[in-house]
């Protein structure tokens, strides 16, 4: 990049001396029709369940999911995202209910598509809402270890089951290896070519997810232990590019980078190396954090929520997963 000029001839403080000039020259804008709303759904007509850890975020019954995913099309936002928390009684080693096409999530999906078809809908595909041990993936009891390619099959399942359900976008945050590939495969073959996937390509073993595991109902069957095995060290960069780019080799269409604000140097990366869609998701943590901070008098949470999705806007987002959606969008407009 060539700088040219030097004060006083050059007044950078200029550009900055009236509000028409300064949304002139702004580089980087937020819109609506960059963010996501995740939801959390349960099976049941009428439910409004407040979440530990999350002020203003709900488990959502059929009926609240109407209202909300009606309330995203007028705010102008284009997608949502489901995470399921499921009945412990239907919770197994093998997380069979995870592709039962009877389900709930099915079912839900299939309700979102009848009630708001012009929505994009994401499906989660990831096994820790469905096992009685609370892991991403299938466990070896004996050698207390995720099995890589034994979960993956699990997973193709669970993803196809979505697709046949009227799924918009399969979206895997799991971190096995070969799962993209695999689920890619066998929506071709299953005539859903059309089904995007967005894949959690670099998903860091972060200390921030607390409240979406108590969301899910994921946590108190963890007892203790950690993803460090498939999730990603927080120490590398590295490591997200290769991840990232095994993931459009296998059939991503786009790629999501979680957590977020923490993460705005990986997001840079993986924009300017691949040029693909990148995403971020703005974690429960995050949001816990700024909505702690602004219902505390420390921050201003509508300026503060503000700057920080357009700081990831800048570092190279193209779209945003974030609890903050529908105020952020009504802010917005």
């Amino acid at each position: 990049m060539f700088f040219e000029g030097s004060f006083p001839k050059k007044r950078m403080r200029r550009l900055r001396t009236d509000d028409y000039m300064r949304r002139l020259v702004q580089e980087t804008s937020l819109k609506a029709c960059d963010l996501i709303y995740p939801v959390f759904v349960v099976d049941k007509d009428e439910s409004y369940e407040d979440i530990v850890g999350m002020p203003g975020v709900f488990r959502l019954g059929r009926q609240e999911l109407c209202k909300v995913a009606s309330l995203c099309l007028e705010r102008k936002i284009p997608a949502i995202a489901l995470f399921p928390c499921v009945d412990g009684s239907l919770k197994t080693p093998g997380a069979e209910e995870a592709y039962n096409v009877d389900g709930f999530l099915p079912k839900t999906i299939k309700l979102l598509k009848e009630h708001t078809p012009s929505l994009g809908v994401i499906a989660d595909v990831a096994l820790d809402p469905y096992t009685s041990h609370g892991q991403d993936g299938l466990l070896d009891p004996e050698k207390n270890t995720i099995l890589n390619d034994e979960t993956v099959q699990v997973l193709v399942k669970q993803a196809l089951c979505y697709a046949e359900s009227g799924v918009d976008i399969i979206a895997p945050s799991d971190m096995m290896d070969g799962r993209v590939g695999a689920i890619r495969s066998a929506l071709d073959e299953a005539n859903f070519s059309q089904v995007k996937i967005l894949s959690y390509a670099a998903k860091y073993a972060s200390s921030f997810y607390g409240p979406f595991r108590h969301a899910v109902g994921s946590a108190p069957n963890l007892q203790g232990q950690d993803k460090k095995t498939y999730q990603m060290d927080p120490a590398n960069s590295n490591e997200a590019l290769h991840e990232v780019y095994q993931d459009i080799k296998e059939g991503a269409d786009m790629v999501m980078v979680k957590p977020a604000s923490f993460y705005s140097d990986i997001i840079w990366q993986v924009k300017n190396k691949f040029a693909v869609p990148t995403f971020a998701y703005q974690v429960s943590g995050e949001y816990a954090m700024l909505k702690a901070a602004s219902e505390k008098g420390l921050i201003d949470e509508k300026s503060s929520v503000l700057e920080s999705l357009l700081s990831l806007k800048r570092s190279g987002c193209d779209a945003i997963l974030t609890y903050y959606a529908l105020q952020a969008a009504e802010w917005i407009l």
